[in-house]
């Protein structure tokens, strides 16, 4: 097992300059600045909720829209934890959470398969989230699933406040990655699968 499960990685495109720093085995410290103040707050529950100290910084075309800087910054927090995870030796692999906000309920199942994939069943009833464009919680959940390598099923069972429905959906995310990528005490010298590699 590697004892330091942590990585950096930066990238740069015509859209993005990104930064992020991951430690899987941190507290949820947390230093996070996008330039888009409503995915500042979800990153922050991610970050939070997972135990995952995150340190992200990205500077985007905001003048276009946010898109770029959501999914770049998917991109490259799911790359980081992939790299930090490494062997993926001890690794619990698999969580899940139903988690309740209020008269919301969402649940995310994922599984650090390195086989991407991406379920969504979550409607949302509004367009956007104050400026926020809610069709990005899905870009955001997509590009973190292909970039970790891993299967992600998430669903909001019912909600009515988008603003609960957004977050509910990174809370458990972020609970279920906690779950997953815990060193499995009882099986800490072993990749968690038959195959022998994840």
């Amino acid at each position: 097992m590697d004892a330091m499960r942590k990585a950096k990685l930066d990238r740069k495109t015509n859209e993005t300059e990104i930064a992020v720093a991951v430690d899987l085995d941190g507290n949820g410290v947390r230093q996070i600045e996008t330039g888009v103040g409503f995915f500042d707050h979800m990153l922050d529950q991610l970050s939070r909720h997972s135990l995952i100290d995150m340190a992200i910084h990205a500077r985007g075309d905001l003048e276009i829209d946010d898109h770029h800087t959501v999914e770049d910054v998917g991109i490259a927090i799911g790359q980081a934890i992939k790299e930090a995870l490494g062997d993926k030796k001890g690794i619990v692999r698999y969580g899940s959470c139903d988690l309740v906000m209020d008269g919301t309920k969402s649940t995310v199942a994922l599984d650090v398969s390195g086989r991407p994939f991406l379920v969504w069943r979550v409607q949302f009833t509004a367009p956007t989230i104050g400026k926020f464009d809610t069709e990005l919680v899905r870009e955001f959940f997509q590009a973190i699933a292909i970039n970790t390598g891993i299967t992600l099923h998430a669903e909001t069972h019912y909600g009515d406040n988008n603003h609960h429905i957004a977050e509910s959906l990174f809370k458990a995310l972020a609970r279920a990655l906690r779950q997953a990528v815990e060193i499995d005490p009882r099986a800490a010298d072993q990749v968690p699968s038959t195959k022998g590699v994840l």
